[in-house]
């Protein structure tokens, strides 16, 4: 695989069954999503109203007829900064016969690059704090921990 022939495009209902194996295809995901098919219809009702949103892009990338990577990015808008927006990068995943292939880099890139089309001043992202080897990923792309999050389950 060269990650120079992937095309990254945005999701297609289509690819909700991979998309969702890519999500609970570790320790987290494994707690939290449920690949079983058929996919419980929430999946479907996200995907419709994520599809709906233009503040929205949930992406693949695709090899050929596979896809092998997701992300999806949130285009926010802010007053403070002057009016900046921001692109909000999550769970962005890459198949697992994928991983450390350099994809996941391409992928992150392509997706600030799409932050960038959008006017966007700055690229933001969480990750787990058990998910070690995804902050090294990040900080290898640039970006820095640069401040202290909280989340509330409801």
């Amino acid at each position: 695989m060269n990650p120079n022939e992937i095309i990254y495009r945005r999701a297609v209902a289509a690819d909700l069954e991979t998309i969702v194996a890519m999500l609970a295809d570790d320790h987290l995901g494994r707690m939290r999503d449920d690949p079983s098919i058929p996919l419980p219809v929430e999946y479907f009702r996200a995907f419709e109203a994520i599809d709906a949103d233009p503040n929205q892009l949930l992406a693949v990338a695709v090899d050929g007829l596979e896809v092998v990577g997701t992300l999806q990015i949130t285009f926010i808008p802010g007053i403070g900064r002057k009016g900046a927006w921001r692109g909000q990068i999550e769970a962005v995943r890459i198949t697992a016969s994928r991983r450390r292939s350099g994809l996941g880099q391409k992928f992150v890139e392509w997706a600030i690059a799409e932050c960038k089309t959008r006017g966007c001043h700055i690229v933001q992202l969480t990750t787990d704090r058990s998910r070690v080897d995804a902050h090294r990923f990040y900080e290898r792309l640039g970006f820095v921990q640069s401040h202290l999050g909280y989340k509330l389950q409801l």
